[in-house]
């Protein structure tokens, strides 16, 4: 009878962040009971023109996670299929709030499938009170200084805070 090596899966959940919010932070928490390893990657996403620079969403990233085991955060420019393999992941985490999110993710689903079929994709829910939150609707709220506290984490917040 041969001993069988079990092998960690890790998982890597690419996106912009910008910023991070209780939504992304639920499935990150989330994917931790599913997987040994999460790496948050940080998209740079020039084309997106993010409202925080790349330094700014990875230390922003950093704080929010810094008390949760098997997480780290890194930054990333090119193809997300190059960047698991350079760290060994073998799961893609995206994260579907409404039917609207569907075909968007389906559609990068399949393209990172026809890029490397062993890499799979797993789509997660946030919880139903995280559902309606996006970096985009945290950004717009920046913008007139209205409240965003209930829709980031605390140390997200207090880092926003300190930059205004």
């Amino acid at each position: 009878m041969g001993i069988k090596l079990s092998t960690r899966k890790i998982a890597l959940y690419p996106g912009t962040f910008d910023p991070i919010t209780k939504g992304h932070f639920d499935l990150i928490e989330r994917a931790l009971e599913l997987f040994d390893e999460v790496i948050v990657a940080v998209a740079i996403s020039e084309d997106k023109k993010p409202m925080f620079s790349l330094e700014e969403r990875i230390q922003m990233t950093k704080k929010a996670i810094e008390h949760l085991d098997n997480v780290i955060v890194v930054g990333f420019d090119n193809l997300t299929i190059e960047l698991a393999h350079s760290h060994g992941a073998t799961i893609l985490i995206r994260g579907l709030r409404a039917v609207s999110d569907f075909e968007y993710e389906l559609q990068l689903g399949y393209l990172n499938n026809s890029l490397d079929d062993t890499i799979e994709t797993i789509y997660l829910m946030p919880k139903l009170q995280h559902a309606f939150i996006s970096s985009s609707i945290v950004r717009n709220l920046l913008k007139f200084n209205a409240k965003t506290s209930h829709l980031l984490p605390v140390e997200v917040q207090k880092i926003i805070g300190n930059m205004t």
